[in-house]
């Protein structure tokens, strides 16, 4: 029964969906630079931990014009040349950054390069989008899940052994994952005509495409997300740090900890997004469901500084994962359609972006000021309101429609 259960979560996907999560597990299986970045700047460039905290919001502030370009660009051009373009500047530049050692040089290079470096986010969801249908759509995002926390278990887990090693190497290995998928992007999947994708639902609609600024709903859901996103960034921002600083963990074993988080997606989320498919009309409540894991599997920090505590943050935040982040992405897909997906998964990805700007800078003074333990109670704060306000667009999104997808 259970070989079944996989069997049927993995069928149905379309070839250029496969190929999609093939291009990303190349890209991430190289990812180690963010997740060792704040080790980077502190144990490696010895910049103190504002400073680290002001790369890494530099690092979001990029990243937060960066997806608001690439959904921009995506609707206007496609999402093809978006991602090639992307990956080949992203690989580049992080072979270059490893030369910047000045503060204020480094965070320039931080910003140029998730300025045009993380366009490839909202250009690659709406590639899973525009591959997928209504019904597999979740799954699809999860299997693009499956291959970046694939390759996340492999980047995790060999940055912790080349970190300790040469910090160096990270970027190496990272500029040259990115340049490879570029490559393979390039030989694997054909070009789709774009003005042929947007003529055709101009013609289906009727209507002028919504802007996802003028979305009352979907503005709301992005601030829900953003006050979710904070709290679970922390797991790439300040929680290393605390693992290494409290509980003793090495690099090596917080490169365990991070390829844990990426087998257990692995293994678990497409049978079990698969299962909750099937079982829950009300997509969104999963979600909330998950934001308020995230914020406890941060919270059990508080109780104690027994060092298996960190295992017990890792397993609960990545059930958290599993739970919110499908179904939330493929909210924001199918509020769109092919004339404004790019807007609106632009929108999204600039949720995420925004989190990267606010995770570490509350992160760093919080914990610098008050300490770890209060960080870790705003936190659940931040993820119960987030779960309330998903609740309720639920309820809005189900008064209007059999079911919110």
């Amino acid at each position: 029964m259970m070989l079944q259960l996989y069997r049927n979560a993995y069928t149905g996907l379309s070839r250029s969906v496969w190929l999609l999560a093939g291009v990303m597990l190349i890209n991430r299986s190289g990812t180690m630079v963010l997740p060792f970045l704040s080790l980077y700047l502190t144990q490696h460039l010895h910049f103190s931990v504002e400073q680290a905290g002001v790369v890494l919001a530099l690092f979001g502030i990029g990243s937060l014009l960066g997806t608001f370009l690439g959904g921009k660009l995506t609707d206007r051009i496609g999402f093809y040349p978006i991602q090639v373009f992307s990956l080949l500047f992203g690989g580049f530049m992080l072979i270059i950054m490893q030369f910047i050692t000045r503060f204020e040089w480094l965070c320039v290079t931080v910003f140029v390069f998730t300025t045009l470096g993380d366009a490839f986010r909202p250009a690659n969801s709406a590639a899973f989008a525009y591959y997928s249908t209504t019904d597999n759509r979740t799954r699809a995002f999860s299997l693009n899940r499956l291959a970046i926390n694939l390759g996340w278990s492999v980047g995790g887990g060999l940055g912790g052994l080349l970190a300790g090693v040469d910090y160096r190497l990270l970027f190496w290995v990272d500029g040259l994952t990115c340049i490879s998928a570029a490559v393979y992007l390039l030989y694997a999947l054909p070009r789709p005509d774009h003005a042929s994708l947007v003529n055709n639902a101009a013609a289906k609609y009727g209507t002028a495409a919504r802007s996802p600024y003028r979305d009352g709903l979907f503005l709301l859901f992005t601030v829900c997300m953003f006050l979710y996103l904070t709290s679970f960034m922390q797991f790439f921002s300040m929680l290393p740090l605390y693992f290494k600083r409290y509980l003793g963990a090495q690099e090596s074993q917080i490169g365990l900890f991070m390829a844990t988080n990426g087998l257990l997606i692995v293994v678990v989320e497409m049978a079990l997004v698969y299962s909750l498919e099937r079982l829950v009309q009300r997509r969104l409540v999963i979600s909330a469901i998950g934001v308020l894991v995230t914020g406890l599997s941060l919270f059990v920090l508080v109780l104690t500084r027994w060092p298996g505590i960190a295992w017990v943050t890792i397993v609960f935040i990545t059930l958290g994962e599993m739970l919110a982040m499908p179904f939330l992405l493929t909210f924001a897909a199918n509020r769109s359609d092919e004339r404004n997906r790019g807007q609106y998964l632009g929108l999204y990805s600039m949720g995420w972006a925004l989190s990267q700007v606010s995770s570490p800078l509350i992160g760093s003074q919080v914990a610098e000021r008050f300490g770890f333990p209060t960080l870790w109670t705003v936190m659940l704060g931040f993820s119960i309101v987030s779960a309330i306000g998903l609740l309720w667009i639920s309820r809005q999104v189900s008064s209007a429609m059999p079911v919110d997808r």
